[in-house]
């Protein structure tokens, strides 16, 4: 199943992160642990239940990071999907919880609202019709029938569409569906996560990686043998470079910087988040990857207090 497998953004101060993230949007806190390549720093992972691909929204949150730039070269928003039926209770949600939010829209033939985290992340709700006959993570203060179900999509801002979508299309199966406006939309197919909107902006500023940015985007490969072909697409047909495979625990990974500028990751479904915990404890204690579990006391100590009790 191709899509989005999790996107990655910059946060600042962890517990406010990690409050907005499961009290106000409801999600769950799938993983504890640290930025392998900064151990002093968290790495969030908010998703559904079981911490399926195309749900997953991590964060890298740094108590001092500089505020981001939105422009060309970036992701521009960051959607999730909830029934179609949900958007009004998430409209006076975000009222009762001083959500900075826009009046709901129509886009693609489906009501989007879009609103800001308080680090200035750009991001959406989109009512899709029939979302909720699907299972669905309910915490309290958020019935089932209107909690999130995974991602919509993201929506990319690029100063010229064609050589990202060739990407998208031959190597990470999307296929162009639909046009409005300034956008294009590409599918994939799968219900959660298969969306990619390219916004062409030619001459637009050039944005700024920062507090409240995509740090990138990860789609999704099936195992091991996929993701070396993707691999093999991009360089043979596509003249891009991608990283060799990095093990992060959860997931195995490929990078590279697609065309427009944003920074595109390949990731394995497997083995997923339940290989080190299991599923009913996910998120409640740090775990750290073997080769930093030698340093657990010290990096322990520079993390800030986090308070998971559920």
């Amino acid at each position: 199943m191709h899509g989005i497998h999790h996107v990655t953004a910059i946060a600042g101060p962890a517990t406010r992160n990690f409050d907005f993230y499961t009290q106000v949007l409801g999600l769950r806190f799938v993983k504890k642990t640290v930025n392998f390549d900064d151990p002093g720093t968290y790495h969030f992972y908010f998703g559904d239940e079981a911490g399926s691909p195309g749900s997953i929204l991590t964060f890298f949150p740094w108590e001092h990071a500089a505020a981001g730039r939105a422009g060309v070269g970036q992701t521009q928003i960051t959607s999730f999907r909830v029934p179609a039926t949900a958007i009004g209770f998430w409209t006076h949600r975000f009222v009762e919880k001083g959500v900075a939010h826009e009046a709901p829209e129509k886009l693609f033939g489906e009501t989007v609202l879009r609103f800001t985290d308080p680090d200035g992340m750009n991001l959406a709700l989109v009512g899709v019709a029939g979302a909720e006959t699907e299972a669905a993570w309910a915490t309290s203060g958020i019935p089932q029938e209107h909690a999130l179900r995974g991602f919509h999509g993201v929506t990319l801002l690029l100063e010229d569409k064609a050589p990202t979508a060739a990407i998208l299309t031959d190597v990470l199966g999307f296929k162009e569906t639909a046009r409005e406006g300034a956008l294009t939309r590409y599918a994939s197919g799968a219900a959660v996560g298969g969306i990619v909107d390219i916004r062409e902006a030619k001459g637009f500023l050039a944005g700024r990686m920062g507090r409240g940015s995509v740090h990138h985007v990860a789609f999704r490969a099936a195992d091991d043998a996929e993701q070396a072909e993707m691999s093999r697409k991009l360089v043979a047909s596509h003249h891009q470079h991608p990283t060799g495979q990095k093990d992060r625990n959860y997931f195995r990974s490929i990078y590279f910087r697609e065309p427009g500028g944003v920074l595109f990751e390949i990731a394995t479904d497997q083995p997923g988040f339940a290989v080190d915990e299991p599923k009913e404890e996910l998120g409640k204690t740090l775990k750290l990857p073997r080769f930093l579990e030698p340093r657990r006391r010290e990096i322990e100590a520079v993390l800030p207090a986090l308070d998971v009790a559920s």
